[in-house]
């Protein structure tokens, strides 16, 4: 019997926009990447019910993802710097982010959504201001509209949606904590950039996602979203000195891809495998791009599991990377130096969502 899949936009949960929406400037497996949250959820399944009775029924579906990871291996472009390890001066990074969305459906191809994404980190920090970091709080809420372009009825196995978001400063972005400077003196001062929960900027996302189903019941599908910062810098002080005393607006960018199939007799089961791509460029799309920033990108394979029961999902990844960059950033070129970031080898993204 041939695999049903998913038709419908309501019960896709926006991948597209959220994969960046979501992001805000602290960082996915390190110090640099778009630290977000994703699952292909719906289309990967196969097992959803039809626009109609979507549309009818359930307009609106709420979604909650948590990441977490913990990034200690530094780079200074693709070289890992071990002897940050052998010498115990590595920084360690701990983050949980947590990501709530709601999305209304207006017509059976058009959909609204909010992202509000909440972030909580630890960072112990070797150089001065030395000590351990741990900020909380609300990161830049995202509210857009996302499209499919195909009509259901034509859509032949496969449809393609484009997503637009409007990136509110509603970000902590000057979270303090308690740090040692070289002199000695212990105070409070602004932390590290890769724990602020958000830039408190405006800006915007662009978004794309789409799917396909191909040869015996498996689904191709390729995500891609770009966060755009068009301000320089956020105004926001860092504890460095010079150029790379305040903190950069950046871009954001991430990319995935894969196949997904139903687990055979296990009935709202599938199974993914792909890859993916997230960063920050040296340069943003608009705008300066002065101030700190730590500029690079991390290519992961993503593994994931989907379950699907009635109108609730769930969604389990486990990205591990395979590529690490820390590229060099303007302030970098400036000074004909190289800075280097923190990296995790692996990240655990859950995902639940019900359709109501």
């Amino acid at each position: 019997m041939k695999t049903k899949f998913l038709s419908d936009p309501l019960i896709f949960v926006l991948v597209a926009v959220s994969l960046l929406a979501l992001a805000t400037q602290a960082n996915a497996q390190g110090c640099l990447a778009a630290h977000t949250n994703s699952s292909m959820q719906g289309c990967l399944t196969g097992s959803q019910p039809t626009t109609g009775q979507l549309f009818r029924h359930h307009p609106i579906t709420v979604e909650v993802d948590w990441r977490s990871f913990s990034s200690f291996r530094h780079f200074v472009g693709e070289a890992e710097q071990t002897q940050r390890a052998v010498l115990n001066t590595q920084i360690k990074n701990h983050q949980n982010i947590y990501n709530i969305s709601v999305e209304t459906q207006l017509t059976p191809r058009w959909s609204a959504n909010i992202f509000v994404p909440v972030l909580q980190g630890t960072r112990n920090q070797k150089y001065a201001p030395n000590g351990i970091y741990d900020i909380a709080g609300v990161g830049d809420i995202i509210v857009g509209a996302q499209a499919w372009m195909l009509r259901s009825a034509s859509e032949r196995g496969g449809n393609v949606a484009l997503s637009f978001g409007l990136k509110l400063p509603t970000g902590l972005n000057n979270g303090m904590g308690t740090g040692r400077l070289s002199n000695g003196t212990i105070q409070k001062v602004v932390a590290d950039q890769s724990l602020q929960p958000g830039d408190g900027t405006w800006g915007f996302t662009l978004g794309s996602q789409a799917y396909q189903q191909t040869y015996l019941h498996t689904i191709a599908y390729f995500q891609g979203s770009w966060l755009f910062n068009p301000a320089d810098t956020n105004g926001v002080q860092t504890f460095r000195s010079g150029a790379e005393g305040i903190m950069s607006a950046t871009d954001q960018y991430l990319f995935r891809g894969g196949l997904s199939r139903h687990v055979p007799y296990i009935r709202g089961l599938a199974a993914s495998f792909g890859g993916r791509m997230e960063g920050i460029p040296v340069r943003d799309a608009f705008g300066s791009s002065n101030g700190f920033r730590r500029p690079g990108y991390i290519i992961s394979i993503d593994p994931g599991l989907q379950y699907q029961h009635s109108r609730t999902m769930f969604a389990l990844n486990a990205p591990w990377a395979v590529q690490r960059n820390r590229r060099a950033s303007v302030t970098d070129l400036a000074n004909h130096k190289h800075g280097d970031a923190a990296f995790a080898d692996y990240a655990i993204v859950l995902s639940a969502s019900r359709t109501f």
